[in-house]
């Protein structure tokens, strides 16, 4: 998917070269260390291993030039999922008999002083394209809740146990050594409400579309998250909402 996507005032494209790629690694540093309160770390980058092997998609204002949004994509087959990132915190091997091509995003971030819900737009357009293109059948990541303290968002992994847990057929399993299992926890009656504030942007949207989580969170002390591994199928999207994606992507 090389041609930009252009909705407004924001444009969306694939990084070029090295630079475009540190300054989405700047753009994560400032969301997922800086703001976290995290030690700085080597130039003002997040890097990883990963960056090398990941498209990245960028999401500019167009009257101002800023990087707004970006988030990495690593195409992968069912055979091949211990070679994501997020195989790094959750036993995956369920996932290898999944028949279709699917894609991990990773780092998706949004620049803390943008508040405008086109960006979110515009992303969502780009991923659909490359959905599309690829013929993609699961999307797949790890959604972050803010800090370590799981008593903060209780009421949010009530609802995640609750309506949104990934079909067993697909479940991850635990790897990670600190993780809290919420699913087994699970209180009723939960403060919907309360759980709709708490859950992170991108998680809602995948929710929103059909997705399912894990039953545990991973407590991630280098990047100071709490994060569920998150699934998506593309043919269970509610055919609205795929509409919807797709006229942001056109």
């Amino acid at each position: 998917m090389r041609p930009t996507l252009r909705k407004g005032r924001y444009a969306a494209r694939f990084a070029e070269g090295v630079a475009d790629v540190r300054a989405a690694q700047a753009l994560r540093h400032l969301c997922f260390v800086e703001r976290a309160g995290g030690v700085a770390r080597p130039g003002w980058l997040d890097a990883d291993t990963f960056d090398d092997l990941c498209q990245h998609v960028l999401v500019e204002d167009q009257r101002t030039g800023r990087l707004v949004c970006c988030f990495r994509l690593l195409p992968l087959k069912a055979s091949d999922i211990g070679q994501s990132y997020s195989a790094q915190y959750y036993e995956l091997d369920s996932l290898r008999d999944f028949s279709g091509p699917m894609v991990e995003m990773g780092r998706f971030c949004i620049h803390p002083d943008c508040h405008d819900a086109d960006v979110l737009r515009v992303a969502w357009g780009a991923m659909t394209r490359f959905v599309d293109a690829h013929g993609v059948e699961l999307l797949f990541g790890c959604s972050s809740f803010r800090g370590t303290a799981a008593e903060t968002y209780l009421d949010a992994f009530d609802m995640l146990a609750d309506r949104h847990l990934a079909p067993k057929r697909w479940l991850p399993r635990v790897k990670a050594p600190n993780v809290v299992r919420f699913a087994e926890r699970l209180r009723r009656p939960f403060d919907r409400r309360a759980a709709m504030l708490r859950m992170p942007p991108l998680l809602k949207t995948y929710l929103v579309m059909g997705g399912w989580v894990s039953d545990h969170a991973v407590v991630d002390t280098d990047m100071g998250t709490l994060h569920v591994f998150t699934g998506l199928e593309i043919k269970a999207i509610p055919p609205a909402r795929a509409r919807a994606l797709r006229m942001a992507a056109g």
